[in-house]
């Protein structure tokens, strides 16, 4: 029997197959799933997630007997367990005789029970019945063969993210008190001078729920915080009991990508492997864009070490407007990009398509019509096809350029009627920036601001809307040490109180970015403005949403400037040299092949190569071991394309060494081992067009 390290995944090949929900079937179809488990080549499920009913269908009473069975079933065929704690719902039986359990919105309604996560998070009697199942659950399975994984709940905050109910206010009370002591402190914080709130006594505090006006930003901040934080407890008090008697075992809980609701950046620290949910749609022909983003965020949350993609669609889900189905060879294409970004398996939702639910219209490996849907054969054959990807696992992704992702910017930047405009959207303009360097051909991790890792030539940073001083200082050792930082409009603005710094944007990154924001200038709706060519090397810049009037310091060098509107010759891009390095401000919000040219130009100051013609189609992305480099090239497009690729490559899919132009179909891709290169002399694309040079 294979020997794992303590706390990892317990598998020894890329993870693959998906949720089963066995409780939903006659148990003479468990043998069937298990053979046809095999012949997919699923080596791993997660269960129970929604079983808790099932389980303590009386208080303190547990009939494991079915789950038993269906372990030990799945253990005889080979097949591990991801498995989960089945606290994500709650039984009725509970609700119903503590109904304090339950939410409430912002308008202080309190939500019925009739779907999943009916629960507040700060409540102390669910917390007391969870971590009761949870010891019940560890005490049983925990020595148990088939166990790989701890799954704890299930996306926590997908349906009930922040709670304004009456447990929550006191559990928010006791969260401020604890961050401010005096009551005074959080009056200073708060600014609660204005619109006469002062408070003299924390009893009088309460979320912020729908009130008269706008509400003030420093609290609703702190709100996002503390509700972010109350989940985050209850999964740490799950880790704790499952620590305690099950030390080597590695938890996680499921992710929802780039989730505003929750700072991933703390879960993420208390866990042992980053799992994500992944649902890009089919509809959008460029979904694959934000999804390497989100990709690129999952592996940098435990500093670059291999995650797992727990969760994706077969085909169409079931809770769009209009849900699409993927096209032959999409979920393929799908999978392979997350596994080139840094997954170690691909896994869906979910085995067998249910017959009754919310979601019996969404897609399963095992479609309804069994063994002949489309969507098992295409999972089968994909099955087959991981089998030989068997050395890319535990290798890590190559990068040379981060964006800097900050959850209190996110939230801050969000707060309702207290803006210069409310169209400039964080998670949009990370999108965008990202999704100009995807084109240009380069991988990006995600960062936070205070911890950069070596290795990196070029830090994006979209937005930072609150700064600290140790960010600044952080992004000046930075540059100071050779880097070339570039950073979007409305940053540095204010502290983590919503107080803005003393003498205006941007604030603790003033001397660093050599510029001075006088006024944000924010365009109506519709209207678009130019920004002059940079240097005579790029096209005109189209601004929208956003401008600003800013004032450069002597040191700044001003390479663009607007020409359009009342800001027509004021510098609008302004690059300032920094020891080693530089840093660029961006004062507008640019369109997407603006910022491509941009960025094109900051790239070429780091040293780092770009394509000649941006796209967002092919896509190339190594994962290495240090001696072997993987290359995956991946056609996102419906184009044929041809790559030329090394001398010698082996393409891992097909077992077939290059010795010309690899022809890639539309939605095609390939897998190249190759020995390692230096990490700066990564793939780059020339398109001329869809002629590719890996």
């Amino acid at each position: 029997m294979t020997a794992f390290p303590p706390r990892t995944i317990r598998l020894d090949a890329l993870a693959y197959g998906g949720d089963y929900n066995p409780d939903q079937w006659p148990e003479e179809t468990w043998e069937e799933d298990a053979r046809l488990m095999l012949e997919a080549g699923v080596n791993i499920v997660s269960l129970p997630v929604f079983s808790w009913p099932l389980i303590e269908k009386t208080p303190g009473h547990y009939d494991f007997g079915w789950l038993d069975r269906i372990i030990d079933l799945l253990w005889r065929h080979g097949i591990k367990v991801d498995l989960a704690t089945a606290t994500a719902t709650p039984p009725a039986w509970l609700v119903r005789q503590h109904p304090d359990i339950l939410p409430h919105n912002v308008d202080g309604v309190r939500l019925e029970f009739g779907s999943r996560q009916a629960y507040c998070p700060s409540s102390p009697v669910f917390r007391e019945h969870a971590l009761r199942l949870t010891e019940a659950m560890a005490n049983r399975y925990g020595e148990h063969p088939a166990l790989a994984l701890w799954h704890i709940s299930n996306e926590y905050g997908d349906h009930v993210p922040r709670c304004w109910c009456p447990t929550s206010a006191a559990h928010f009370r006791d969260w401020l008190a604890k961050r401010y002591g005096d009551i005074e402190a959080l009056n200073e914080a708060w600014g609660t001078s204005c619109w006469g709130q002062n408070y003299t006594d924390y009893d009088h505090v309460e979320p912020p729920r729908t009130s008269m006006g706008p509400i003030n930003p420093s609290q609703q901040l702190d709100f996002e915080r503390f509700s972010s934080d109350a989940l985050l407890q209850l999964f740490q008090a799950e880790i704790d009991v499952l620590r305690r008697i099950t030390p080597d075992i590695a938890v996680t809980t499921n992710f929802m990508s780039l989730f505003k609701e929750l700072n991933y950046w703390d879960f993420a620290a208390v866990e042992d492997l980053v799992t994500d949910d992944a649902y890009p749609d089919p509809a959008d022909p460029q979904a694959h864009v934000p999804a390497a983003l989100n990709y690129g965020l999952m592996r940098s949350l435990k500093g670059g070490q291999p995650w797992l993609l727990l969760e994706q669609a077969p085909s169409a889900v079931s809770w769009r407007d209009v849900n699409v189905p993927k096209v032959p060879g999409r979920m393929r294409l799908d999978s392979l990009q997350a596994i080139a970004h840094g997954s170690d398996g691909a896994m869906f939702f979910q085995w067998r398509q249910a017959k009754f639910g919310p979601e019996k219209y969404h897609s399963a490996m095992l479609g309804h019509r069994g063994e002949k849907s489309r969507s098992f054969h295409e999972t089968a054959a994909l099955g087959a096809e991981l089998k030989r990807l068997a050395a890319v696992r535990g290798t890590r992704v190559r990068a040379r350029v981060a964006v800097v992702a900050d959850w209190d910017s996110w939230w801050g930047s969000a707060a309702p009627d207290s803006l210069p405009s409310q169209r400039l959207d964080w998670l949009e303009q990370t999108r965008a920036w990202h999704g100009a360097l995807f084109a240009l051909g380069h991988t990006v991790d995600v960062v936070q601001a205070t911890d950069l890792r070596e290795g990196y030539d070029l830090i994006v940073v979209p937005n930072l809307y609150i700064a600290t001083e140790a960010q600044a200082q952080s992004l000046a050792a930075f540059v100071e040490g050779g880097g070339q930082l570039i950073v979007g409009p409305f940053s540095a603005v204010v502290d983590p109180t919503e107080k803005v710094h003393a003498g205006g944007a941007p604030g603790p990154l003033r001397d660093l970015l050599g510029v001075e924001v006088d006024e944000w200038w924010p365009l109506p709706d519709g209207q678009e403005g130019t920004i002059t060519s940079i240097a005579g090397r790029t096209p005109t810049l189209t601004t929208r949403i956003w401008t600003e009037w800013i004032e450069p310091a002597p040191s700044a060098e001003v390479v663009a400037r607007y020409d359009s509107g009342v800001l027509a010759g004021r510098a609008a891009i302004v690059r300032n040299a920094r020891g080693r390095g530089a840093a660029w401000y961006v004062s507008a919000a640019l369109s997407d092949d603006s910022l491509e040219d941009v960025l094109r130009l900051v790239l070429e100051s780091a040293g780092l190569p770009a394509r000649e013609t941006a796209d967002r189609d092919v896509e190339i992305v190594t994962r290495t071991d240090g001696e072997t480099d993987f290359i995956f090239v991946l056609n996102h497009g419906q184009t044929a394309t041809s790559v030329t690729v090394p001398a010698g490559a082996l393409d891992l899919l097909t077992d077939v060494t290059a010795s010309g132009p690899l022809d890639l179909p539309g939605l095609g891709a390939a897998v190249l081992a190759t020995p390692a290169r230096h990490p700066k002399d990564f793939p780059t694309v020339t398109i001329s067009p869809k002629n590719i040079e890996v």
